[in-house]
C-alpha cells in the first residue's frame, strides 16, 4: 500500500498574531516547533519509512519538514520545493489582522474572502514590501506568472498541475511521499484525490502540525484509508468513494 502523508506545517508567528500570511516568509513559534516534533513522533509510532518529500519556498513549511525527518531519522530523503506549493496569496490582505479587518470591512466580506471558493482578495500593489517581486525567492520567476492576490480557486489552478504531474508518478510507483505545506496548497490536493466539489473543499480544514495519512492502491492511487494521526485534533474528511 502506498501512503501519502500530508502535513500543514506547525503555528507560525502571524497564525498566533491572528494575521493574514500567505506568501510572506514567517517562521514557526515554539509551539509550532513542537507541533512538528510531535508530527514525527506519531509517523514514528505508525513505522512508516518515507521514500520522497516535497515543500513550498517557505520557511514554516520547510522547517517543519526537517523536524519532521530529523525526528523520523529519515533526513537521508530526497526533497523538492517548489514555490508552486506555497500557500494562497492573499493580495493586500496581506499583513492585517484578522479581526480589524473584519471591524473594517464586516464579517461577511471578510468570509467570503477567506471561505469563498472563486472570488479572490484586492490584489496587492507592486509597491507593498509584502509584493512577490521583492522577495529575492522569486528572483528567477517571471514576476508576471507571481501572484498578487489568489482565490482558492486560483492557488488549486497552480497547485494541482504541479501535484499531477510531479508528485502523482511517485505515488503511482508505490513510493511512501510526505508533503508539507500549508492549509489552502493542502485543499487543493486534497480536493483532487477526494474528488471535492467546489462548494464543499473551502470548509475542511487542516489542523497545524497533525499529519494526515492516507493510504492508496498503487497504480490507481484508490483511497483505502484516510485519517489525521493524533486524533484528538481531527478535523473532518471526505468520504472514501471507494468504503
Amino acid at each position: 500500500m502506498t501512503k501519502l502523508i500530508l502535513v500543514r506545517h506547525g503555528q507560525s508567528q502571524w497564525n498566533l498574531e491572528n494575521r493574514f500570511t500567505g506568501f510572506h516568509d514567517i517562521g514557526l513559534t515554539e509551539r509550532g516547533v513542537e507541533e512538528a516534533k510531535k508530527a514525527a513522533e506519531l509517523i514514528t509510532a505508525e513505522g512508516i519509512t518515507l521514500d520522497i518529500g516535497f515543500t513550498s519556498f517557505q520557511k514554516r513549511a520547510i522547517k517543519t519538514l526537517w523536524l519532521t525527518l530529523e525526528g523520523i531519522e529519515q533526513m537521508h530523503i530526497p526533497v523538492t520545493k517548489s514555490w508552486l506549493l506555497n500557500e494562497r496569496h492573499y493580495g493586500a490582505l496581506t499583513g492585517l489582522n484578522k479581526q480589524e479587518t473584519r471591524d473594517k470591512h464586516g464579517d461577511e466580506q471578510v468570509h467570503i474572502w477567506r471561505r469563498s471558493f472563486d472570488v479572490p482578495p484586492p490584489q496587492i500593489d507592486m509597491n507593498s514590501e509584502y509584493h512577490p517581486s521583492k522577495d529575492p525567492k522569486y528572483a528567477h520567476i517571471d514576476p508576471s506568472v507571481l501572484p498578487t492576490g489568489e482565490s482558492l480557486k486560483m492557488t488549486c489552478a497552480r497547485v494541482v498541475p504541479y501535484f499531477n504531474d510531479q508528485i502523482v508518478p511517485h505515488l503511482k510507483a508505490g513510493s511512501n511521499v510526505i508533503i508539507s505545506a500549508h492549509g489552502n496548497s493542502l485543499r487543493g490536493i486534497l480536493k483532487t484525490i477526494f474528488n471535492v466539489s467546489d462548494d464543499d473543499i473551502p470548509g475542511f480544514e487542516f489542523p497545524t502540525g497533525n499529519p494526515l495519512l492516507i493510504d492508496m492502491k498503487p497504480g490507481t492511487l484508490e483511497i483505502t484509508a484516510a485519517r489525521y494521526m493524533d486524533d484528538t485534533r481531527a478535523k473532518d474528511l471526505p468520504e472514501i468513494a471507494s468504503a
